[in-house]
This record gives C-alpha cells, sequence and structure tokens, in this order.
C-alpha cells in the first residue's frame, strides 16, 4: 500500500493528501487555474524544486509562474535549451552563444557567422516543431570530473574553465534527445513548456523574445535598443581584448595572483569613460543642466560624484540638486494602488517649481533652493541660495532624470542626459549569462546592511517593488540619452562573495525568499574570492556597497 503525504497548497491554505512519488508536474496541473500564468517550478518549504522532481515527505508547496521573476529565469533558460538544440540539428556546424539580455530577451550570435532572415525563420520552425514534439529535458547529476572529461571530449573549453575551480563534487547536465549541456540553475520538464518566442533579427545576430514579469502570457514587443546593444557591444570588445569573457576567464586571472592588476584594470577604464562623457558635454558648447538616471544600485550616486569632479578638471562648476528636496507636501503626495502614498511617482514632484527654478537659473538669476523636511512632510527655505555663473553645470540624479516629463518647460539644447546601469558582459560560460539584476540585488545587499541596517532577509523582501517600479520609471526612457555608462566591474562579484555570502546565509526556510538566497548562494560559488580589499580605489563605483568611498553619500 502506498505511502499517503499531507501536502499543504500554500495558495489556498488547504492540506491535500497524495501518494508518495506523485511528482510536482501532477499536482501544478490540479492547481493550474489558482496562478495567472504558465506554471513552470515549485517551491517545497521554500525551496525551489524543478516539476519533475517526486514529493517525498509531508511538505507545504507552492507553485512558481511567470509571474514571479524565478520562474521567467526558468523559462529563459529553458528556451536557450531548446534553441540550442534546434540550432544543433539545421546547423551542426555552427557554434551559438549567448551573449546578453537586450530588451525583453536575450541577445546571441553564432560564431563567425551572420544568420539571414531565412536561416532565422527555419531556427524559428525547428523550435515550434519540437515545442510540439514535447522532448523532455532530462538532468543527470555527474561526478565533477566525469563531467569534466565530457567537456573534454566535445572541446566544451569553457565549461572546463568554470567548473574546475567549484567546490561541489557533482555537476547536473541536461539531455534534450542525443544532446547535452550544462545550465546554471532550474529548467521546465519539457520541450512543450517553451510555447511562448519569438526569433528576432537583430545586428550581427538574434535576440529570443520571451515572456516577463510584465507580460507574462504573451510576448512582449521587441523594441529596438541601439544604445544599450552599442553599450553591451564596447564592454564586451574590451573583454576580449584583455582575455575576461567568461568566470573561467576572471577565476584563472584570481588563481595565478593577477588580481591586483584586474583591479587597477578595470578602474582605470571606467575613470576613461568618465572622462569621455565629461569631454562630450563641454563638447556640446550649450550644455547647463546634466541628468543622471538608471535602475537600483546601479551606482549613478558614485558616477556622478565622479562626473563632477571631470567636469572641474575641464574648467566647469558643476552644482547638484537634490529631486527630494522638490517633493510635493506631504498632503498632496499621490496614492498607489496599494492605498499608500507613492513616493516615486513623477506626481509626487512639484515638476512646476522644479521647471521654474531652473529657468531662473538658466536666465542668470539666482534662486532659493527648498528643503523637504521629511519629518513633517512640508517644504522649508533655509536662506540656500545658488547664484548662476558662466560655467556652472547642474547636476540631477535620480529615477525620473530622463523621463522628458521632470524638464519638460526646459529648453532641449540645455540637457545633456545619461543613463547608468550595471550591464554585465561577463557570462558564466558561453551559454550561461549573468543577470544583471543578480549583480544588483548583491550589491544592494551589502549596502543595505553597512549602511541602512537591513539584513538580506529585507532586501530581498523589497525586491519585487522595486523592479517593478523600475519597469514603471525607469526602462521606458533608457534609449533617450546622450551618453550610457556601464557600471559594473568584472571583478566585482569576486570581492562582494565575502560580503553577502554570510548574510544569504541567515536567510532560512521559514521565509518565501529563502530559494532566492540559495541560488544567489550557489550562483557565487562558481566565483574564486578575491580579498585585495585595499587595492580597490577609494573613488571606485564599489565604495558606494562596500564602503571607505572617498565621496560622502
Amino acid at each position: 500500500m502506498n505511502e499517503i503525504l499531507k501536502i499543504k497548497i500554500v495558495k489556498t491554505g488547504k492540506t491535500v493528501e497524495y501518494p508518495k512519488g506523485i511528482t510536482l508536474e501532477s499536482v501544478a496541473k490540479e492547481h493550474a487555474e489558482l496562478y495567472p500564468s504558465k506554471i513552470v517550478a515549485a517551491k517545497v518549504n521554500n525551496d525551489i524544486r524543478e516539476l519533475f522532481k517526486p514529493l517525498e515527505r509531508d511538505s507545504e508547496v507552492d507553485f512558481i509562474d511567470l509571474t514571479d521573476e524565478d520562474g521567467v529565469k526558468i523559462y529563459q533558460r529553458g528556451l536557450m535549451f531548446l534553441t540550442f538544440v534546434a540550432a544543433k540539428e539545421i546547423f551542426p556546424n555552427k557554434i551559438m552563444r549567448v551573449r546578453h539580455s537586450l530588451g525583453k530577451g536575450l541577445y546571441c550570435e553564432f560564431e563567425g557567422w551572420l544568420p539571414l532572415e531565412e536561416d532565422l525563420k527555419r531556427l524559428r520552425s525547428k523550435m515550434s516543431e519540437l515545442v510540439k514534439k514535447d522532448i523532455p529535458f532530462i538532468k543527470k547529476g555527474l561526478y565533477k570530473f566525469d563531467a569534466l572529461e565530457l567537456f573534454e571530449e566535445y572541446g566544451l573549453k569553457d565549461k572546463i574553465e568554470l567548473l574546475k575551480y567549484r567546490t561541489k563534487s557533482t555537476i547536473n547536465v541536461y539531455w534534450c534527445g542525443k544532446y547535452f549541456n550544462y545550465y546554471y540553475g532550474h529548467m521546465v520538464p519539457s520541450t512543450s513548456y517553451i510555447d511562448l518566442f519569438d526569433v528576432v533579427k537583430v545586428n550581427n545576430g538574434f535576440v529570443l523574445v520571451h515572456p516577463d514579469i510584465t507580460i507574462p502570457n504573451g510576448l512582449p514587443a521587441y523594441v529596438p535598443q541601439p544604445k544599450m546593444a552599442k553599450a553591451y557591444e564596447d564592454r564586451e570588445r574590451w573583454a576580449k581584448i584583455v582575455d575576461m569573457e567568461t568566470v573561467g576567464d576572471l577565476n584563472k586571472l584570481v588563481a595565478n595572483n593577477r588580481s591586483k592588476e584586474l583591479i587597477m584594470m578595470c578602474e582605470l577604464l571606467h575613470e576613461k569613460e568618465i572622462s569621455k562623457i565629461a569631454d562630450d558635454i563641454v563638447s556640446k558648447g550649450n550644455v547647463k543642466l546634466v541628468l543622471i538616471s538608471g535602475p537600483s544600485s546601479s551606482g549613478k550616486t558614485t558616477f556622478s560624484k565622479r562626473l563632477a569632479l571631470q567636469l572641474r578638471v575641464n574648467g566647469f562648476e558643476p552644482k547638484p540638486i537634490s529631486l527630494d528636496d522638490y517633493f510635493v507636501e506631504r498632503d498632496k503626495t499621490p496614492i498607489g494602488l496599494d492605498g499608500k502614498p507613492d513616493f516615486e511617482s513623477i506626481k509626487a514632484l512639484d515638476l512646476e517649481l522644479f521647471n521654474h527654478d531652473l529657468n531662473i537659473l538658466f536666465k542668470g538669476k539666482e534662486i532659493e533652493v527648498p528643503k523637504f523636511n521629511f519629518k513633517t512632510g512640508k517644504r522649508e527655505y533655509k536662506d540656500d541660495w545658488i547664484k548662476p555663473t558662466e560655467k556652472m553645470i547642474l547636476i540631477v540624479e535620480g529615477i525620473h532624470g530622463l523621463n522628458p516629463i521632470l524638464t519638460s518647460k526646459v529648453s532641449n539644447s540645455f540637457k545633456y542626459k545619461i543613463y547608468v546601469s550595471a550591464l554585465t558582459q561577463m557570462n558564466l560560460d558561453e551559454d550561461n549569462r549573468i543577470p544583471t539584476t543578480d549583480v544588483r540585488i548583491i550589491r544592494r545587499m551589502v549596502r543595505d546592511y553597512n549602511f541602512r541596517g537591513h539584513d538580506a532577509l529585507k532586501t530581498l523582501e523589497m525586491w519585487p517593488s522595486v523592479r517593478m517600479g523600475e519597469e514603471e520609471n525607469i526602462f521606458p526612457y533608457q534609449e533617450e540619452t546622450d551618453a550610457m555608462f556601464n557600471s559594473s566591474i568584472p571583478y566585482e562579484l569576486a570581492v562582494l562573495k565575502s560580503f553577502v555570502t554570510p548574510l544569504l546565509l541567515q536567510v532560512d526556510n521559514s521565509s518565501s525568499e529563502y530559494s532566492q538566497a540559495r541560488r544567489l548562494i550557489r550562483f557565487l560559488d562558481y566565483f574564486l574570492p578575491i580579498i585585495d580589499f585595499d587595492v580597490i580605489p577609494s573613488t571606485s563605483i564599489l565604495r558606494e556597497f562596500i564602503g571607505e568611498s572617498y565621496f560622502h553619500y
């Protein structure tokens, strides 16, 4: 007689009995109507499990769909495997590489080959054919050295370099029919789960468009992002020059005691890029207002301070203005959908006053700058005056910096807009990318702990609302720029690993954020640590997060 398990379904709060060994996929089918989009995985006692896993003990189960970032990552991983298999089928002599995110998708290329539209049409057709066949993705755990021998046999040097430094003794490899690959993270059960996608020709490659948290049941339209694409391309070109395209390359440098050289090289690249932006501002001849925006933990505050120093080198007088001082008074703050004051809405700012003050300054007249009192919720004036000079350039940094509404009454000829983000160009290996959101949340956890008194759990709990705010207030305007600054630092995760791992280990499985913490711990296990903290310059973007910065925040 089969043993009966008691499974509490978190969504309903009810306990249901199932025979021991039933798969999560079978249970998911019974509860699919409770979720707004496709279920792709499950949380069992707050730890992520793939749907082909059986239930072996009494548990709490919640399912993961495409309204969850973990769900989108799992779907995306399945899409990468599906594309890899389809490409092997129809272009057996071509090597496909996943490069980076671009818009609402993944940018991919074939090594040394530029596919035509008809080639991509064939790829798309083969992918759809594989989806209809419902081919299972089979997971096999191999001992590390057996896996390395397998990769050696097929010439997969990037995976060998990635995994040889990893401490874990086993490695999970996925098969789809006769094809195999290594993927970091969890996978959907079969090809039939990846039924929503598009293949769009872009530059020298193509973008795999897929559902995301904003459109979980459909495909977002692909919107060309030439400036974002160029920012990635520029950094990838530099990575090739210095032979540091993957985490395996990074680990090799660290293992060979070259981390100090690496740190200095990366910091000099940032200095060069910031200097170039300052020179471009000066060359415009009429810039009076620099507007800076970017998502959370992109390092935009440090960037704005370093840019100000470079403008001084060029003989100008940069003057920061805080948008926080232009909040409307508390009783006029707009109310969000949750019934609480929405301080991130652009309507929470007194746009009329802000534009009025800017234009007064640009006419050569002085203004008294307000100071917002966050205790009283009212604006105050404390005899703080700005007197314009011929060389003065105002610097405004904030989430709405690129939104045209913010400075709608200021002449465009006076503005220079900059988008700052940590656009990670380094991948784990040729098939596994590092999401920029992972870099940013790790940065934020370290900063929140060091300077805001928040533990890792608090940061993880806030992150979904932070991301939704970015989708609404920042990302729609990222192409409306004069310059993009990529704040990612190739060595940073090797440094942040030592800071953030102890924080993540404190998140236990009583919290739904446990799965995210465990995933990040496993992710960081790929990196050899860098402990040469004293070599990191006091002006580095990284100092904004780990401390001992030259700048005050």
